[in-house]
């Protein structure tokens, strides 16, 4: 079957996009990918002469990079449908979502709008977010103005830029910071490890810590400018022994939602593997009607957290008063944790069965006492 995935590389000011793009074609291109470039929009119309200071106002440059970038992704899907690769990978040089950084709240909804869409659909329209923190913060020495005509900002405002364009992002269902904690060869290959492991290529693994924590103060999660809360309703289907596990997924709020449909398998070696496949609100209905009624449907509020370079989520269940489940996924299972200061760790329940969501929808584990 063909498969079509789109992905956005974003992140601040020199945060290694343009090399980036090297990397994944070069690597995804052995692993038999047909790998597509939608360039930096943003970039395109800043050195053709339309910039926010040669147009009447912000907005209005705003709306016409937005209708540009619209056109590229669906002129780009169209020839991916048309070509025979059995799989294609569209990397997005920055998403639509990145233009929230330099808009008002109040303009970004408008423009979302006026454009036929809303903040959460144009977000969750791509199948993951790869975010590359600025060198500015983390690797100093190496900011350049440089290699980038369109570039203009300070060490100080790249950085102040780079933590706006991660919270544009908060909420989406597959977003992953890669920070500057290594050499930036090693940066490119944690990129690249990261998208191998999203699109579900073997020998590709991440390492999931969860970890059970007290109630957190939940209008003041919502008050932070880095957390967004989702909804999710994810429903465990019929399946025959030996078959690997299926699950489908309602996310999103306000009436905006995306579905999913992920497979789980183990492997020879123990690990288990997802992949995830898009679903139209149709197709979700239409598998909801196998679904395996032995077991509980989830519902759940996600708090989606970005804070010290890490995308922390934290699951509310209706069914709990007392305490919360938080998850992060790492690449190193020895790699430490600086948790948000106002989050309390109850214990860590990363082996425990229990409180994984297929043990969750068998049996609602105790409120620690």
């Amino acid at each position: 079957m063909k498969s079509i995935t789109k992905i956005v590389i974003t992140g601040g000011p020199c945060g290694g996009k343009s090399t980036a793009m090297a990397w994944i074609e070069s690597n995804l291109s052995k692993q038999g990918y047909k790998v597509l470039f939608i360039p930096e929009t943003a970039s395109e119309l800043i050195l053709g002469g339309v910039a926010p200071w040669t147009v009447n106002t912000n907005y209005d440059f705003q709306k016409a990079l937005v209708s540009l970038q619209i056109q590229k992704e669906r002129v780009f899907e169209m020839a991916a449908n048309n070509m025979e690769n059995e799989k294609i990978l569209i990397v997005a040089d920055r998403g639509i979502s990145d233009n929230k950084a330099y808009m008002t709240n109040v303009e970004w909804e408008s423009l979302c709008r006026e454009l036929g869409g809303s903040e959460i659909a144009f977000r969750d329209n791509y199948d993951a977010v790869f975010h590359l923190v600025t060198a500015a913060k983390g690797a100093e020495k190496f900011y350049t103005l440089s290699n980038n005509q369109a570039r203009t900002e300070t060490p100080e405002q790249a950085i102040a830029m780079d933590e706006k364009i991660i919270t544009c992002w908060t909420g989406h269902p597959y977003l992953r910071i890669i920070d500057n904690s290594t050499d930036f060869t090693g940066k490119m290959r944690r990129l690249v490890s990261e998208i191998t492991h999203f699109l579900g290529e073997p020998n590709a693994f991440e390492t999931e810590r969860r970890y059970l924590i007290r109630m957190p103060d939940l209008q003041a999660l919502e008050r932070l400018p880095n957390c967004r809360k989702v909804e999710i309703i994810q429903t465990y289907l019929i399946r025959q022994d030996g078959e690997p596990l299926v699950r489908v997924r309602q996310r999103g709020s306000h009436g905006s939602y995306i579905y999913v449909k992920t497979t789980v398998q183990q492997t020879a070696d123990g690990h288990f593997l997802e992949t995830e496949q898009r679903l139209t609100k149709d197709e979700y209905l239409s598998l909801l009607m196998d679904a395996d009624t032995s077991l509980r449907q989830i519902r759940k509020n996600r708090y989606c957290l970005t804070e010290n370079n890490l995308y922390f989520e934290i699951d509310v269940y209706p069914f709990w008063k007392q305490q919360a489940l938080l998850e992060i996924q790492v690449n190193d299972p020895h790699q430490h944790i600086a948790f948000p200061p106002f989050l309390s760790i109850l214990r860590d329940v990363t082996h425990n069965s229990a409180y994984k969501s297929y043990g969750i929808s068998q049996h609602i584990p105790p409120e620690d006492a």
